[in-house]
């Protein structure tokens, strides 16, 4: 039996290893007449330089930064659903992800409509009173962190209620009958249960938020590089393969260690 489901999951590897690791390792560590002594040399001058060391900084930030507040959002709306005995609960759910469904370039346009000087929430602002002249809101980290939110939120929640709806709603009901109110019924059973899928969603949120190019591009400008959009500039207009593979190695192991940390932390509060 166990031959028969290695020989079903061999070809699947097979084409993960050729066509995905291999070509993903060269380009890495050994891009287009670059040897890997050059690429980790300019990973070196990179490391050091501040102003690289500025733009591996946002980037992080803003990533941790996106994945608390998508976590945050979309963890008590995958919870709502989850418990939901409406019929409405699939309609619901459908709705919160439906954005998943539209392009991600679409989506920021918008935002480059409403954050602009002469955007709504600018103008509201000035409506208001709470300001003397419409503020620019574009080329913000403001802006990325909406942006992005927007982006990842329904990736959250679809994550969050995947986990969620694993952990029976009747334990819920017999912690309350054991004494427990609502809230610490949440924090005792809930959260703890839920945990990993929690942590699948915001390893695949702060993946998303530290890659993504598009929304970092259009609402960070050149003022606010990433390293997606540096990434691009090396790549694309410098021609520069070795400080495109050393920033591709930095955005790697930031996707890892964060990934790495998280599902430690999640490992030992579920043993605690």
């Amino acid at each position: 039996m166990r031959g028969r489901t290695a020989l079903l999951v061999l070809p699947g590897l097979a084409i993960l290893l050729v066509a995905f690791l291999i070509p993903s390792i060269a380009m890495l560590f050994s891009p287009p007449g670059i040897s890997p002594g050059e690429v980790f040399a300019r990973l070196g001058r990179m490391l050091t330089d501040p102003y690289d060391q500025a733009i591996v900084v946002r980037t992080l930030g803003l990533g941790l930064i996106v994945t608390v507040v998508c976590i945050g959002l979309g963890y008590p709306i995958a919870y709502l659903l989850s418990r939901s005995t409406s019929r409405w609960a699939g309609v619901l759910l459908a709705l919160a992800i439906f954005p998943l469904l539209l392009s991600s370039v679409v989506r920021t346009f918008g935002w480059l409509v409403v954050l602009g000087s002469q955007g709504a929430i600018p103008q509201l602002l000035l409506t208001l009173g709470l300001v003397d002249s419409a503020p620019q809101l574009l080329y913000t980290p403001l802006a990325i962190v909406l942006g992005l939110t927007q982006i990842f939120l329904p990736l959250a929640v679809v994550a969050s209620y995947s986990a969620l709806a694993q952990v029976d709603a009747g334990l819920d009901e017999a912690a309350r009958g054991l004494g427990a109110n609502r809230t610490r019924t949440f924090w005792s059973v809930v959260v703890p249960l839920s945990g990993p899928g929690v942590v699948v969603a915001a390893t695949l949120v702060f993946a998303g938020a530290v890659t993504a190019y598009t929304t970092p591009y259009l609402l960070g400008g050149s003022r606010q590089r990433m390293l997606s959009t540096q990434l691009y500039t090396y790549s694309s207009t410098t021609i520069d393969w070795a400080a495109a593979s050393a920033t591709a190695l930095i955005m790697t192991v930031l996707v890892f260690a964060v990934s790495g940390l998280s599902s430690l932390a999640a490992r030992r509060g579920a043993t605690s």
